[in-house]
Protein backbone atom coordinates (compact mmCIF):
# COMPACT_ATOMS: atom_id res chain seq x y z
CA UNK A 1 0.00 0.00 0.00
CA UNK A 2 1.43 3.37 -1.22
CA UNK A 3 1.01 6.36 1.85
CA UNK A 4 2.22 9.44 1.80
CA UNK A 5 5.23 10.38 4.20
CA UNK A 6 4.65 9.87 7.92
CA UNK A 7 3.11 12.74 10.45
CA UNK A 8 4.87 13.08 14.05
CA UNK A 9 4.09 15.33 16.42
CA UNK A 10 7.36 15.14 19.28
CA UNK A 11 6.24 16.31 22.49
CA UNK A 12 8.66 18.07 25.09
CA UNK A 13 9.02 20.81 27.83
CA UNK A 14 11.89 22.04 25.73
CA UNK A 15 13.09 22.90 22.71
CA UNK A 16 16.01 24.92 21.16
CA UNK A 17 16.92 27.82 21.52
CA UNK A 18 16.30 26.84 25.35
CA UNK A 19 19.54 25.69 26.98
CA UNK A 20 18.33 22.13 27.97
CA UNK A 21 20.33 19.32 26.28
CA UNK A 22 17.45 17.56 25.25
CA UNK A 23 15.72 20.25 23.46
CA UNK A 24 18.75 20.18 21.13
CA UNK A 25 18.51 16.29 20.77
CA UNK A 26 15.04 17.07 20.09
CA UNK A 27 15.83 19.64 17.35
CA UNK A 28 18.43 17.72 15.83
CA UNK A 29 16.11 14.65 15.68
CA UNK A 30 13.34 16.46 14.04
CA UNK A 31 15.81 18.35 11.27
CA UNK A 32 16.89 14.60 10.30
CA UNK A 33 12.94 13.47 10.05
CA UNK A 34 12.10 15.91 7.70
CA UNK A 35 15.00 14.99 5.53
CA UNK A 36 14.13 11.77 5.83
CA UNK A 37 10.75 12.71 4.39
CA UNK A 38 8.58 12.82 7.82
CA UNK A 39 6.05 15.83 8.21
CA UNK A 40 7.51 17.00 11.46
CA UNK A 41 5.68 18.88 14.59
CA UNK A 42 6.90 19.58 17.98
CA UNK A 43 4.86 20.74 20.73
CA UNK A 44 6.88 22.30 23.92
CA UNK A 45 7.13 24.62 25.91
CA UNK A 46 8.55 28.79 25.94
CA UNK A 47 12.14 29.05 26.66
CA UNK A 48 12.42 28.26 30.72
CA UNK A 49 15.22 25.45 31.58
CA UNK A 50 18.24 27.91 32.74
CA UNK A 51 18.22 30.83 34.21
CA UNK A 52 16.52 33.91 33.50
CA UNK A 53 19.15 35.52 30.82
CA UNK A 54 19.24 32.42 28.61
CA UNK A 55 15.55 32.95 27.90
CA UNK A 56 15.11 34.09 24.27
CA UNK A 57 11.41 35.34 23.45
CA UNK A 58 9.74 32.96 20.76
CA UNK A 59 7.18 33.16 18.38
CA UNK A 60 4.15 30.67 19.68
CA UNK A 61 4.05 29.26 16.27
CA UNK A 62 7.13 29.11 13.74
CA UNK A 63 8.38 27.02 11.31
CA UNK A 64 12.58 26.08 11.33
CA UNK A 65 14.42 24.10 9.67
CA UNK A 66 11.29 22.66 8.09
CA UNK A 67 9.87 21.41 11.86
CA UNK A 68 6.51 23.34 12.76
CA UNK A 69 6.43 24.38 16.40
CA UNK A 70 4.07 25.31 18.55
CA UNK A 71 5.19 26.60 21.84
CA UNK A 72 2.59 27.04 25.24
CA UNK A 73 3.16 29.79 27.66
CA UNK A 74 4.40 28.25 30.88
CA UNK A 75 4.89 29.67 34.10
CA UNK A 76 8.71 30.15 34.06
CA UNK A 77 9.30 30.50 38.70
CA UNK A 78 12.47 28.96 39.93
CA UNK A 79 12.71 25.26 39.35
CA UNK A 80 14.55 25.01 42.94
CA UNK A 81 11.61 26.68 44.59
CA UNK A 82 9.70 22.88 45.03
CA UNK A 83 6.25 25.14 44.51
CA UNK A 84 7.33 27.17 41.90
CA UNK A 85 8.80 23.95 39.96
CA UNK A 86 4.80 22.02 40.65
CA UNK A 87 2.96 25.22 39.08
CA UNK A 88 5.60 25.21 35.98
CA UNK A 89 4.55 21.82 35.45
CA UNK A 90 1.13 22.44 36.08
CA UNK A 91 0.65 25.38 33.27
CA UNK A 92 2.57 22.97 30.82
CA UNK A 93 0.86 19.53 31.44
CA UNK A 94 -2.63 20.88 31.15
CA UNK A 95 -2.97 22.79 27.85
CA UNK A 96 -0.65 20.04 26.40
CA UNK A 97 -3.39 18.04 27.32
CA UNK A 98 -5.88 19.97 26.30
CA UNK A 99 -4.56 20.50 22.77
CA UNK A 100 -3.95 16.55 22.22
CA UNK A 101 -7.13 15.52 23.62
CA UNK A 102 -8.91 18.07 20.89
CA UNK A 103 -6.39 18.23 17.73
CA UNK A 104 -4.47 14.00 17.87
CA UNK A 105 -5.25 12.81 14.62
CA UNK A 106 -5.65 9.32 13.68
CA UNK A 107 -2.87 9.76 11.00
CA UNK A 108 -0.10 11.19 12.94
CA UNK A 109 2.28 9.11 15.31
CA UNK A 110 3.06 11.05 18.77
CA UNK A 111 6.25 10.92 20.67
CA UNK A 112 6.22 11.26 23.97
CA UNK A 113 9.57 11.97 25.64
CA UNK A 114 10.05 11.49 29.79
CA UNK A 115 11.19 15.58 30.17
CA UNK A 116 8.54 16.00 32.47
CA UNK A 117 8.95 12.32 33.84
CA UNK A 118 5.39 11.64 33.94
CA UNK A 119 5.02 13.23 29.84
CA UNK A 120 3.72 10.30 28.19
CA UNK A 121 0.58 9.44 30.44
CA UNK A 122 -0.86 11.90 28.00
CA UNK A 123 -0.95 9.65 25.26
CA UNK A 124 -2.72 7.06 27.70
CA UNK A 125 -5.19 9.68 28.65
CA UNK A 126 -6.06 10.49 25.43
CA UNK A 127 -6.23 7.09 24.19
CA UNK A 128 -9.19 6.28 26.59
CA UNK A 129 -11.40 9.05 24.43
CA UNK A 130 -9.87 8.56 20.78
CA UNK A 131 -7.37 6.95 18.11
CA UNK A 132 -4.30 7.84 19.68
CA UNK A 133 -1.11 6.10 17.75
CA UNK A 134 2.15 6.91 20.30
CA UNK A 135 5.37 5.57 21.05
CA UNK A 136 7.50 6.77 24.04
CA UNK A 137 10.85 7.59 24.44
CA UNK A 138 12.58 6.77 28.02
CA UNK A 139 15.79 9.05 28.92
CA UNK A 140 15.59 8.57 32.81
CA UNK A 141 13.16 6.13 34.34
CA UNK A 142 10.95 7.06 37.33
CA UNK A 143 10.00 6.63 39.51
CA UNK A 144 13.15 4.33 39.84
CA UNK A 145 15.36 7.73 39.33
CA UNK A 146 13.46 9.32 42.44
CA UNK A 147 14.29 5.58 44.24
CA UNK A 148 17.80 5.50 44.06
CA UNK A 149 18.64 9.13 44.97
CA UNK A 150 15.80 8.78 47.70
CA UNK A 151 13.70 11.45 47.23
CA UNK A 152 10.80 8.87 48.02
CA UNK A 153 11.40 5.04 49.10
CA UNK A 154 10.63 1.95 47.28
CA UNK A 155 7.43 0.92 47.65
CA UNK A 156 6.27 4.29 49.08
CA UNK A 157 2.43 5.68 47.65
CA UNK A 158 4.00 7.96 45.25
CA UNK A 159 6.26 5.22 44.10
CA UNK A 160 3.51 2.61 43.87
CA UNK A 161 0.99 5.47 42.04
CA UNK A 162 3.56 6.38 39.87
CA UNK A 163 4.17 3.20 38.81
CA UNK A 164 1.05 2.06 38.29
CA UNK A 165 0.73 5.57 35.86
CA UNK A 166 3.22 3.72 34.23
CA UNK A 167 1.93 0.82 33.40
CA UNK A 168 -0.54 2.27 31.92
CA UNK A 169 1.13 4.43 29.65
CA UNK A 170 3.21 1.22 28.16
CA UNK A 171 0.24 -0.83 27.87
CA UNK A 172 -1.50 1.49 24.71
CA UNK A 173 1.93 2.43 23.71
CA UNK A 174 3.04 1.02 19.98
CA UNK A 175 6.40 1.04 20.44
CA UNK A 176 9.18 2.12 22.81
CA UNK A 177 12.71 3.43 22.54
CA UNK A 178 15.21 3.29 25.32
CA UNK A 179 19.00 4.34 25.54
CA UNK A 180 20.81 1.17 26.20
CA UNK A 181 20.14 -2.93 26.91
CA UNK A 182 19.82 -2.27 30.54
CA UNK A 183 16.57 0.44 29.98
CA UNK A 184 15.56 -2.27 27.56
CA UNK A 185 15.48 -5.11 30.53
CA UNK A 186 13.80 -2.51 33.18
CA UNK A 187 10.61 -1.62 30.73
CA UNK A 188 10.15 -5.32 29.43
CA UNK A 189 10.07 -6.74 33.21
CA UNK A 190 8.05 -3.95 35.27
CA UNK A 191 6.08 -2.96 32.43
CA UNK A 192 3.39 -4.62 30.09
CA UNK A 193 4.97 -4.10 26.90
CA UNK A 194 6.84 -7.06 24.61
CA UNK A 195 10.29 -6.97 24.06
CA UNK A 196 10.03 -7.13 20.23
CA UNK A 197 7.74 -3.53 20.89
CA UNK A 198 11.10 -1.88 22.88
CA UNK A 199 13.80 -0.65 20.56
CA UNK A 200 17.62 0.20 22.06
CA UNK A 201 18.41 3.37 20.66
CA UNK A 202 21.23 5.14 21.52
CA UNK A 203 21.43 9.79 21.99
CA UNK A 204 24.14 10.58 19.53
CA UNK A 205 26.76 14.05 19.28
CA UNK A 206 26.93 16.31 16.35
CA UNK A 207 30.20 14.96 14.26
CA UNK A 208 30.20 18.39 12.46
CA UNK A 209 30.73 20.84 15.68
CA UNK A 210 32.75 17.86 17.17
CA UNK A 211 35.86 16.17 15.92
CA UNK A 212 39.00 15.09 16.77
CA UNK A 213 42.42 18.07 16.74
CA UNK A 214 45.50 17.45 17.89
CA UNK A 215 46.03 18.14 22.07
CA UNK A 216 48.62 20.89 20.46
CA UNK A 217 46.08 22.80 18.90
CA UNK A 218 43.78 23.47 21.87
CA UNK A 219 44.46 26.80 23.04
CA UNK A 220 42.56 25.66 26.42
CA UNK A 221 45.54 23.03 26.93
CA UNK A 222 48.28 25.53 26.10
CA UNK A 223 46.63 28.38 28.59
CA UNK A 224 46.22 25.33 31.22
CA UNK A 225 49.72 23.79 30.56
CA UNK A 226 48.05 20.83 29.80
CA UNK A 227 50.40 19.43 26.89
CA UNK A 228 53.49 17.44 28.17
CA UNK A 229 51.18 15.45 30.61
CA UNK A 230 48.86 12.80 29.50
CA UNK A 231 45.72 14.22 30.72
CA UNK A 232 42.41 12.64 31.61
CA UNK A 233 39.63 14.72 31.10
CA UNK A 234 35.17 14.88 32.58
CA UNK A 235 33.17 17.62 31.69
CA UNK A 236 30.10 18.12 32.32
CA UNK A 237 27.56 17.43 35.35
CA UNK A 238 29.38 16.80 38.34
CA UNK A 239 26.16 14.99 39.00
CA UNK A 240 24.84 12.44 42.16
CA UNK A 241 24.62 9.81 39.17
CA UNK A 242 28.39 9.55 38.56
CA UNK A 243 31.54 7.85 40.22
CA UNK A 244 34.20 9.97 41.05
CA UNK A 245 35.70 8.62 43.80
CA UNK A 246 37.56 5.48 41.66
CA UNK A 247 39.54 8.09 39.51
CA UNK A 248 39.98 10.69 42.30
CA UNK A 249 41.97 7.49 44.05
CA UNK A 250 43.77 6.80 40.70
CA UNK A 251 44.58 10.37 40.70
CA UNK A 252 46.44 10.01 44.55
CA UNK A 253 48.15 7.25 43.13
CA UNK A 254 49.61 8.73 40.25
CA UNK A 255 50.60 12.38 42.14
CA UNK A 256 54.49 11.80 41.38
CA UNK A 257 53.62 10.88 37.69
CA UNK A 258 53.39 12.60 34.12
CA UNK A 259 49.29 12.57 34.85
CA UNK A 260 46.66 15.30 34.97
CA UNK A 261 42.97 14.43 35.97
CA UNK A 262 40.93 17.75 34.69
CA UNK A 263 37.44 18.21 36.07
CA UNK A 264 35.39 20.66 34.24
CA UNK A 265 32.01 21.67 34.51
CA UNK A 266 29.58 21.55 37.71
CA UNK A 267 27.02 19.82 39.57
CA UNK A 268 26.16 18.22 42.95
CA UNK A 269 29.38 16.26 43.44
CA UNK A 270 31.81 19.60 42.83
CA UNK A 271 31.97 21.22 46.17
CA UNK A 272 33.03 17.72 47.88
CA UNK A 273 35.30 16.65 45.22
CA UNK A 274 36.99 19.72 45.57
CA UNK A 275 37.23 19.41 49.31
CA UNK A 276 38.92 15.91 48.97
CA UNK A 277 41.12 17.78 46.25
CA UNK A 278 42.30 20.28 48.63
CA UNK A 279 42.32 17.86 51.87
CA UNK A 280 44.49 15.63 50.19
CA UNK A 281 46.73 18.17 48.33
CA UNK A 282 45.88 16.69 44.66
CA UNK A 283 47.91 18.76 42.75
CA UNK A 284 47.76 17.23 39.90
CA UNK A 285 43.95 17.55 39.71
CA UNK A 286 42.67 20.80 37.95
CA UNK A 287 39.37 22.06 38.51
CA UNK A 288 37.52 23.80 35.91
CA UNK A 289 34.32 25.81 34.77
CA UNK A 290 31.80 24.84 32.34
CA UNK A 291 33.45 26.10 29.05
CA UNK A 292 31.59 28.31 26.63
CA UNK A 293 29.68 26.35 23.96
CA UNK A 294 31.51 27.82 21.07
CA UNK A 295 34.53 26.50 23.01
CA UNK A 296 33.00 22.85 23.81
CA UNK A 297 35.15 21.00 20.61
CA UNK A 298 38.72 22.57 21.83
CA UNK A 299 38.34 21.97 25.49
CA UNK A 300 37.28 18.37 24.81
CA UNK A 301 40.33 17.43 22.71
CA UNK A 302 42.62 19.33 25.62
CA UNK A 303 42.86 16.02 26.65
CA UNK A 304 44.35 12.42 25.97
CA UNK A 305 41.26 10.51 27.15
CA UNK A 306 37.91 11.27 28.63
CA UNK A 307 36.46 9.69 31.74
CA UNK A 308 33.01 8.33 31.33
CA UNK A 309 31.53 6.92 33.89
CA UNK A 310 28.19 5.92 35.69
CA UNK A 311 27.71 4.89 39.45
CA UNK A 312 26.53 1.53 40.67
CA UNK A 313 22.48 0.76 40.74
CA UNK A 314 21.75 3.75 37.79
CA UNK A 315 22.68 2.44 34.56
CA UNK A 316 19.43 1.19 32.99
CA UNK A 317 17.57 4.18 34.76
CA UNK A 318 20.03 6.34 32.96
CA UNK A 319 22.87 6.00 30.80
CA UNK A 320 25.72 8.92 30.15
CA UNK A 321 25.64 11.05 27.61
CA UNK A 322 29.06 11.88 28.05
CA UNK A 323 29.97 8.73 26.18
CA UNK A 324 28.90 9.96 22.75
CA UNK A 325 30.86 13.74 22.57
CA UNK A 326 33.98 11.47 24.05
CA UNK A 327 33.81 9.06 20.95
CA UNK A 328 32.94 12.20 18.59
CA UNK A 329 36.36 13.69 19.56
CA UNK A 330 38.17 10.70 18.77
CA UNK A 331 39.39 10.51 22.36
CA UNK A 332 40.74 7.23 24.41
CA UNK A 333 37.53 6.11 26.78
CA UNK A 334 38.30 5.65 30.21
CA UNK A 335 34.86 3.77 31.36
CA UNK A 336 34.23 3.16 35.23
CA UNK A 337 31.30 0.95 35.68
CA UNK A 338 29.39 -2.16 36.70
CA UNK A 339 31.21 -5.16 35.04
CA UNK A 340 27.96 -6.10 33.52
CA UNK A 341 27.44 -2.42 31.85
CA UNK A 342 26.76 -1.76 28.21
CA UNK A 343 29.59 0.89 28.53
CA UNK A 344 32.09 -1.46 29.55
CA UNK A 345 30.94 -3.91 26.40
CA UNK A 346 30.87 -0.88 24.01
CA UNK A 347 34.98 -0.20 25.04
CA UNK A 348 36.37 -2.96 24.69
CA UNK A 349 34.54 -4.72 22.09
CA UNK A 350 35.23 -1.56 20.24
CA UNK A 351 38.91 -1.31 21.37
CA UNK A 352 38.42 1.90 21.69
CA UNK A 353 39.57 2.74 25.49
CA UNK A 354 40.02 1.13 28.93
CA UNK A 355 37.23 -0.04 31.40
CA UNK A 356 37.51 -0.77 34.89
CA UNK A 357 35.63 -1.69 37.82
CA UNK A 358 34.05 0.86 40.37
CA UNK A 359 35.97 1.09 43.28
CA UNK A 360 39.49 -0.39 41.89
CA UNK A 361 41.73 2.86 42.46
CA UNK A 362 44.65 0.88 41.88
CA UNK A 363 43.58 -1.20 39.06
CA UNK A 364 42.26 1.91 37.13
CA UNK A 365 45.92 3.83 37.95
CA UNK A 366 47.85 1.17 36.51
CA UNK A 367 45.85 0.90 33.51
CA UNK A 368 46.00 4.86 33.10
CA UNK A 369 50.16 3.71 33.56
CA UNK A 370 49.77 1.52 30.24
CA UNK A 371 48.21 4.64 28.63
CA UNK A 372 50.46 6.93 29.19
CA UNK A 373 53.81 4.35 28.59
CA UNK A 374 52.56 2.95 25.45
CA UNK A 375 51.85 5.69 22.73
CA UNK A 376 50.85 3.66 20.10
CA UNK A 377 47.94 2.04 21.80
CA UNK A 378 46.82 4.93 22.66
CA UNK A 379 46.73 6.46 19.28
CA UNK A 380 45.29 3.22 18.12
CA UNK A 381 42.22 3.70 20.66
CA UNK A 382 41.53 7.06 19.83
CA UNK A 383 41.15 6.53 16.25
CA UNK A 384 38.88 3.19 16.98
CA UNK A 385 36.97 6.03 19.14
CA UNK A 386 35.58 7.97 16.17
CA UNK A 387 35.16 4.77 13.56
CA UNK A 388 33.04 3.57 16.50
CA UNK A 389 31.14 6.95 16.15
CA UNK A 390 31.16 7.29 12.84
CA UNK A 391 29.38 3.61 12.79
CA UNK A 392 26.44 4.18 15.38
CA UNK A 393 26.66 7.37 17.01
CA UNK A 394 25.91 9.97 14.05
CA UNK A 395 22.31 11.64 14.56
CA UNK A 396 22.01 10.71 10.71
CA UNK A 397 22.13 7.01 11.84
CA UNK A 398 19.92 7.52 14.87
CA UNK A 399 17.65 9.42 13.28
CA UNK A 400 17.43 6.66 10.84
CA UNK A 401 16.95 4.00 13.63
CA UNK A 402 14.11 6.16 14.98
CA UNK A 403 12.48 6.74 11.67
CA UNK A 404 11.84 3.16 11.51
CA UNK A 405 10.58 2.56 14.73
CA UNK A 406 7.56 5.90 14.23
CA UNK A 407 7.29 3.79 11.38
CA UNK A 408 6.06 0.70 12.81
CA UNK A 409 3.37 3.17 14.38
CA UNK A 410 2.03 4.44 11.43
CA UNK A 411 -1.54 3.01 11.26
CA UNK A 412 -1.44 3.68 7.35
CA UNK A 413 0.85 1.15 6.98
CA UNK A 414 -0.66 -2.73 6.37
CA UNK A 415 0.11 -5.28 9.02
CA UNK A 416 2.20 -7.33 6.15
CA UNK A 417 4.17 -4.28 5.52
CA UNK A 418 4.72 -3.56 9.33
CA UNK A 419 5.61 -7.16 9.92
CA UNK A 420 8.27 -7.15 7.34
CA UNK A 421 9.71 -3.67 8.70
CA UNK A 422 9.71 -4.88 12.04
CA UNK A 423 12.00 -7.77 10.88
CA UNK A 424 14.13 -5.81 9.55
CA UNK A 425 14.81 -2.68 12.25
CA UNK A 426 15.46 -6.13 14.89
CA UNK A 427 17.69 -7.71 12.58
CA UNK A 428 19.55 -3.86 12.29
CA UNK A 429 19.66 -3.62 16.22
CA UNK A 430 20.23 -6.99 17.12
CA UNK A 431 24.19 -6.28 17.29
CA UNK A 432 23.13 -3.72 19.85
CA UNK A 433 23.77 0.11 19.61
CA UNK A 434 27.62 -0.09 19.41
CA UNK A 435 28.22 -1.84 16.45
CA UNK A 436 26.06 -0.85 12.99
CA UNK A 437 26.36 -3.32 9.51
CA UNK A 438 24.37 -1.34 7.37
CA UNK A 439 26.06 0.47 4.69
CA UNK A 440 22.83 2.74 4.22
CA UNK A 441 21.31 2.95 7.25
CA UNK A 442 18.81 5.58 5.48
CA UNK A 443 17.38 3.02 3.21
CA UNK A 444 16.38 0.77 5.69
Amino acid sequence: MAVDRTRVVILNQYYVPDVASTGHLLHELAVELVELGFEVEVLTGRPSYGPPETWQECPLKEVVDGVKIRRLKVARFDKNFLPGRAFNYLTFVVPMILSVLLKSRRDTVYLYTTNPPFLGAIGWFVSLFRTHHYVTLLHDAYPQMGVWVGTFKKGSFIDRAWMALNRRKYKRTQEAIVLCSAAKELVADAYPVSPEHIHVIPNWADGEDLFPIPKEDSEIARDNDLIDDFVLLYSGNMGLYYDFDTVLGAAELLKDEPFRLVLAGGGGKRNAIEKYVKENGLDNVVMMPYQPFEKLNEALNSCDASLVTIAEGIEGISFPSKLYTSLAVGKVIVALSEDWSELRQIVETNHCGIWSPLGDSEGLAEKIRVLIRDKETSVMMAKSARQVFEAGYTRGVCAAKYAEVLKLADPRFSASETAERRARLTDWLAGGAAVVNIDDPKSV
